[in-house]
C-alpha cells in the first residue's frame, strides 16, 4: 500500500502538466492499476451514496468503505455546502487513489444541497428557444460543480416524455419531441464538458414514455425496434457524436431488446454492451442508475445484483448496498473465471482515465473559505432571470390581448388560485399599474363585484416542486370558468405545463400564459410579459391535450415601458453598484435622513430599487418601496413641464409667449412682456422665493382666522394641512403678489419658484381642469405612475408617507401626507412649484418617458423636436446652466446639482425635501433619490452639506462597464 501511495504521488507530479496528454494518461492509468490488488481494483468500480446531513456513525462507514475497500468515488445526495465540501476533503484524504465525486443534481446543486440556487426544471428549459442560454446553464451548473470539488453532476436527462402522466420523470424531461430534447442535452453538455466537469446522458436507453416509478417497481417500455431506434436513441447518438463523457443506465423492462422482461436494462448484455456499446458505439464511462432502486433491488440481492451489473458491461456501480458482499461475490466470480483479468481491467483503467482527466493526479482540497458566497454568486440569479424571461409561452392570445397596452382605460384584478404563493406575482404587477387582489374569504365577496374591473388576472400558484401533484381542483376548474364567462382573463398558469390539460374550455378565456415554476423569477417575468416589458420567446415543449401542441407559442412586441433586469445584463457591476448601500446606510447612521428610497434604471430597465432607514428616527416604521415621498421641486418637472411641453408641442405656446399673454393678471404689469423661455430657464428676474404664508398668521405667529379654519366649508374649501383650511380664492391673492412683485434689477440665472406657480394658472385655464385632474387624465394614469399625485391622502393610507417635518412656524403640527412647501399647502396641495407624492419608481416612469423624448408605451407625449427644444441649454454662454424646466449639470468646477460626472445632455432636478432626479441620454441611465431629510426639522440641510445624493450618483455611474 506505502509504495502504491508514493508511486502515486511521484507520478502525479509529474504528470499534471499535461493532464489531457493521452500518452501521459496512459503511463499514469497503467502504473496506478498495476499496482493494485484484485481488492483495489474491484473498489474503484464502487461510487457509494453519501449524505452531508447525516450523523457521525454515517461518515464513519464511509471512512471505512474508503480505506478498507478503497471504493472509487462518492456519489452525494442530501445536506449543505460546507458539511459536504469538509467531507469530501476528509474522505479524500484517506483514499489511496483519489476518488470520483459525483451528484445528482439535475436543476442545480439545489436538488440535494441547502444554501445554494436553483435553476429551471428542464422542462422549463424546454421552452427556451435560445441554445446559447442552455449552453450557459451547463457552464454554470459546471462552474459550481468545480468549486464543490464534483467532477460529475448526473444530466443531461434525455428522457423523451411523450407520456404526461409518467410518474417519475414528466417536468426532468426537456419535452416530448426528439428534436426538442436533444438540441437543449446538446447544448447543456458541451456547456458542462466545457469546463471540465463529465456529463451523463440519462436514463438510457428511455424513461420518458413508461408509466411506472423505477424506484418502486420495474417500468415497462414496450416499444418496437423502429420507435426505440428513431425516438429514444436519438439523442444518445448525437450526444455520443458530440463528445458525450459518460451514460446511465435506467432500470426498465424493454422486451424488444432484452427478452426476459422481468431483467432490468442495467443488469442485460444484450442493453448495456450490445446496444449502447456495440450498436452505438460508445465507448465512454457508464454508470448503472442507484442499484438501490426497486425496479432493480426486487431482481437480484445486494452483492449479486453489483456483479450482474458489471458482467452486463456496465463500468460504475451506484449507490451500492453492500461492498464488501459485493467484493466477495466478485472474487468468487473471478476465480471461475466469469470475470475476466481483461474485464476488469477495461472498466477500471477507464475510471481512473477519467480519474486524470478530472485532475485528480493533482487534487487540491476544496476551499471553504467564502463557499456559500461563491456558490450563490449574482452571475446565477441573472442567468434564472433570462432564462425564465425567455421561457415564458403566450399559449393563446385573442386579439392581442397581451400585451396591456392603455393603462388609463384598464381597472385590473387579480384572483390568485392554487396552494401556493404568488406574492411576488401581485407585487411586481402593482409596479406597472394598480391591480387589486381578490379576496374571496371576504364576507362580502361575489363574483359580481368582478364586474367592477376591465380585466381579471387569474394565477395558478402551485408548489416548485417536481414531485408534487400539479392538478387542479374541481372548484377551481369552476372559478375559471365563471369569471372567463363575465370577465375579459388572462390565465397565468405557474405550474407544470400538463396542469393546463384540465381546462376544457379555453375559448371564453382571453389570454393564457405557461409560466412553468412557481417562484420570483417566473412571476416577476410574466408579469414584465403582461405588461409588454418583456417580449413572448417561448414555445411549449408539450403538448396539452388536443388544445395546444408542442410548439404553440405566440410571440408579443416590447412595449417601450420601464421593465426591470439584473445590473448586469444592462452593462452595470452588481459589485460596484452596491457601493451605493454603504452611502444610504452611513446616511441614515449619521441621521441625515430618517428614510431613503432609491432607483436606478439603465436601457429602460430597473436595475437597482431599495428602500432604507424608517418613516422617522423612532425607527417604528422601515421604509419600503411602495411608500411615497413629497416630491418638492421635482414637481415641476414631474408636473407642470411636462403639460407645458404638451402644448408647446401643439403649437398652443412658444418660447416666446408672453406672460402677459398667457395669464392676463400679469398683462399690464411689470412681468407682462417675460417670456416662457425666461421663467423656465430662470432669467426672468423672478424673486426666488416670497413667503406668503406670513401675511396670514396673527400677530402671534398662528394661522389668521381670517384666512383659515379648522374645518371644510364653502368659505374655507381647500386644506392645507391636518384641520386647517384656507379661505376661497386666496390662490388669486398669490397671483396678485407675484404679478406686484419687485424685479431683480439683472437678467441673470436666479432660481424661482414665482414662474411656476403662475404656470399652474395658465395650464388650468386654457385646458377647463385643475392641474391635478390634468397631470393625471393625461400623463400618470397613461404611464402607470399610479403612486404619483397631489394631495396622497385621498387616494392612500397616511402610514405609507413619511412625514416632512414638525412644523412649528406655520400649521403646529406634524406634515405628513400633506405638502410640506407652504405655498403650495396654501394653493390646496396643487401647485405648479411643488406638491406632487411618488415613489421612486413611479418618478423614474416620467424620466424614462423623458429618456425616450416623449413617449411611453403606446403613447406619445410630445416630439422628440420638443424634448430637444426644452432638453437644450440655450443660455450656458451667459453662464445660466439651465434648460428649459429642467436643471442640467454643472461647468467644470462649479458647484451643482450632481456628481460632476454626468453628460452635458443629462437632465434632472432637486428638491427641498432631500429628493433628486437624474437621466443621462449618453448613459442611458436614471437614478432617482427619495428622501424626508426635512424631519424633523428642516433648517439645517446635513444631507446635502454631506453629498449623499451626488456621493450615490457617482457610485452608479462607475458601475458602468460597458
Amino acid at each position: 500500500m506505502r509504495k502504491l501511495s508514493i508511486l502515486f504521488l511521484l507520478l502525479s507530479t509529474a504528470l499534471f502538466a499535461q493532464p489531457h496528454n493521452k500518452k501521459a494518461q496512459k503511463v499514469w492509468v497503467d502504473s496506478v492499476y498495476n499496482a493494485m490488488t484484485f481488492e483495489q481494483r474491484v473498489g474503484q468500480l464502487f461510487m457509494v451514496a453519501a449524505y452531508s446531513n447525516k450523523d457521525n456513525a454515517h461518515l464513519k462507514s464511509l471512512e471505512k468503505l474508503v480505506v478498507e475497500q478503497q471504493v472509487g468515488g462518492l456519489i452525494f445526495f442530501q445536506g449543505g455546502p460546507v458539511r459536504q465540501a469538509k467531507m469530501t476533503n476528509s474522505l479524500q484524504k484517506l483514499a489511496k487513489t483519489p476518488l470520483l465525486i459525483g451528484i445528482d443534481g439535475e436543476w442545480g446543486l439545489s436538488m440535494r444541497l441547502d444554501s445554494t440556487p436553483r435553476m429551471p426544471w428542464n422542462m422549463t428549459l424546454g421552452a427556451v428557444q435560445d441554445m446559447a442560454l442552455i449552453k450557459k446553464v451547463g457552464i454554470s451548473l459546471a462552474e459550481q460543480s468545480n468549486r464543490m470539488g464534483l467532477h460529475f453532476n448526473f444530466g443531461p436527462v434525455v428522457d423523451i416524455n411523450t407520456n404526461p402522466k409518467n410518474p417519475i420523470i414528466g417536468v426532468r424531461s426537456y419535452g416530448e419531441t426528439r428534436d426538442v430534447v436533444t438540441d437543449r442535452a446538446v447544448a447543456f453538455m458541451e456547456g458542462y464538458q466545457s469546463k471540465n466537469v463529465f456529463a451523463t446522458a440519462k436514463h438510457f436507453p428511455g424513461h420518458g414514455d413508461t408509466s411506472t416509478d423505477s424506484h418502486y417497481a420495474l417500468p415497462l417500455m414496450d416499444l418496437g425496434k423502429d420507435r426505440l431506434n428513431k425516438v429514444e436513441l436519438y439523442p444518445y447518438k448525437k450526444l455520443i457524436d458530440h463528445g458525450l463523457a459518460s451514460v446511465m443506465v435506467a432500470h426498465l423492462s424493454l422486451p424488444v431488446i432484452e427478452p426476459d422482461p422481468k431483467l432490468p436494462t442495467s443488469l442485460s448484455y444484450n442493453v448495456v454492451t450490445k446496444l449502447l456499446k456495440e450498436d452505438l458505439g460508445f465507448e465512454g464511462l457508464i454508470f448503472t442508475d442507484a442499484l438501490n432502486m426497486k425496479a432493480a433491488s426486487n431482481y437480484l440481492k445486494p452483492g449479486e445484483i453489483d456483479l450482474a451489473a458489471f458482467l452486463a458491461g456496465n463500468d460504475v456501480l451506484l449507490f451500492a448496498e453492500n461492498v464488501p458482499t459485493a467484493l466477495i461475490k466478485f472474487k468468487e466470480a473471478f476465480d471461475a473465471n466469469i470475470v475476466t483479468e481483461e474485464r476488469l481491467a477495461h472498466s477500471v483503467k477507464k475510471i481512473l482515465s477519467f480519474k486524470y482527466k478530472a485532475g485528480l493526479t493533482d487534487y487540491k482540497p476544496v476551499q471553504i473559505g467564502n463557499l456559500i458566497l461563491d456558490l450563490n454568486s449574482y452571475q446565477f440569479d441573472d442567468l434564472n432571470a433570462q432564462l425564465y424571461e425567455e421561457a415564458m409561452t403566450l399559449v393563446k392570445n385573442d386579439k392581442h390581448a397581451l400585451p396591456i397596452a392603455h393603462l388609463e382605460k384598464e381597472k385590473i384584478a387579480y384572483f390568485k388560485l392554487g396552494d401556493d404563493n404568488g406574492d411576488d406575482f401581485l407585487k411586481q404587477l402593482n409596479q406597472f399599474a394598480e391591480v387589486t387582489a381578490i379576496d374571496t374569504t371576504a364576507e362580502n365577496f361575489s363574483l359580481q363585484n368582478l364586474k367592477l374591473y376591465t380585466r381579471v388576472i387569474i394565477g395558478y400558484h402551485k408548489a416548485d416542486n417536481p414531485w408534487r401533484k400539479h392538478d387542479f381542483s374541481f372548484d377551481e376548474l369552476n372559478w375559471i370558468n365563471k369569471i372567463a364567462a363575465q370577465n375579459k382573463t388572462i390565465l397565468v398558469s405557474f405550474a407544470k405545463p400538463y396542469a393546463l390539460s384540465a381546462v376544457t374550455n379555453f375559448e371564453p378565456i382571453e389570454a393564457v400564459v405557461q409560466a412553468y415554476q412557481n417562484n420570483k423569477f417566473a412571476q416577476e417575468a410574466a408579469a414584465q410579459l403582461i405588461f409588454g416589458t418583456i417580449a413572448a420567446k417561448g414555445k411549449l415543449p408539450v403538448s396539452i391535450n388536443s388544445n395546444f401542441t408542442e410548439g404553440t407559442g405566440h410571440k408579443t412586441k416590447v412595449l417601450s415601458r420601464l421593465g426591470f433586469s439584473t445590473p448586469t445584463k444592462e452593462g452595470m457591476d452588481p459589485v460596484r453598484l452596491q457601493k451605493i448601500d454603504q452611502i444610504a446606510q452611513k446616511a441614515i447612521d449619521d441621521r441625515l435622513t430618517p428614510g431613503i428610497q432609491i432607483v436606478v434604471a439603465r436601457h429602460g430597465k430597473v436595475v437597482y430599487q431599495k428602500s432604507f432607514g424608517y418613516h422617522t428616527f423612532d425607527k417604528q416604521q422601515a421604509v419600503l418601496n411602495t411608500d411615497v415621498y413629497d416630491l418638492a421641486s421635482l414637481t415641476k418637472i414631474l408636473g407642470t413641464l411636462p403639460l407645458l411641453m404638451k402644448d408647446y408641442d401643439a403649437g398652443k405656446i412658444t418660447m416666446k409667449s408672453k406672460l402677459g399673454t398667457l395669464i392676463p393678471e400679469f398683462d399690464r404689469s411689470d412681468k407682462e412682456d417675460i417670456t416662457l423661455q425666461e421663467v423656465l430657464t430662470h432669467q426672468a428676474r423672478l424673486q426666488a422665493w416670497v413667503p406668503f404664508y406670513k401675511s396670514t398668521l396673527d400677530e402671534q405667529n398662528k394661522p389668521s382666522k381670517l384666512f383659515y379654519s379648522n374645518h371644510y366649508s364653502e368659505e374655507f374649501p381647500d386644506q392645507v394641512s391636518e384641520n386647517l383650511f384656507i379661505k376661497k380664492g386666496y390662490n388669486k391673492l398669490i397671483l396678485k403678489a407675484i404679478a406686484e412683485s419687485k424685479l431683480l434689477p439683472k437678467k441673470q440665472y436666479k432660481y424661482s419658484d414665482l414662474g411656476f406657480i403662475a404656470l399652474k394658472e395658465y395650464l388650468e385655464r386654457s385646458s377647463k381642469l385643475s392641474l391635478d385632474q390634468l397631470a393625471e387624465s393625461t400623463l400618470y394614469s397613461k404611464l402607470g405612475a399610479t403612486t404619483m399625485t397631489y394631495n396622497p391622502l385621498r387616494k392612500r393610507d397616511m402610514s405609507t408617507i413619511p412625514p416632512t417635518e414638525i412644523d412649528n412656524y406655520f400649521r403646529y403640527t406634524t406634515v405628513q401626507g400633506y405638502v410640506h412647501d407652504m405655498t403650495a399647502a396654501m394653493e390646496g396641495g396643487v401647485a405648479g412649484h411643488a406638491g406632487l407624492f411618488a415613489n421612486a419608481l413611479d418618478v423614474a416612469k416620467m424620466m424614462q418617458m423623458y429618456l425616450q423624448k416623449g413617449s411611453y408605451g403606446e403613447d406619445v407625449f410630445f416630439s422628440e423636436r420638443t424634448f430637444n427644444d426644452f432638453n437644450n441649454c440655450w443660455f450656458c454662454k451667459d453662464g445660466n446652466r439651465r434648460g428649459v424646466g429642467f436643471d442640467k449639470p454643472q461647468k467644470a468646477g462649479t458647484a451643482g446639482p450632481t456628481c460632476g460626472c454626468a453628460s452635458m445632455t443629462s437632465f434632472g432636478h432637486t428638491g427641498f425635501t432631500g429628493t433628486m432626479t437624474w437621466a443621462d441620454p449618453e448613459s442611458d441611465l436614471i437614478y432617482v433619490f427619495l428622501s424626508n431629510r426635512t424631519y424633523p426639522d428642516s433648517n439645517d440641510n446635513k444631507l446635502s452639506k454631506a453629498n449623499v445624493r451626488e456621493d450615490i450618483q457617482e457610485a452608479i455611474y462607475k458601475s458602468i462597464i460597458d
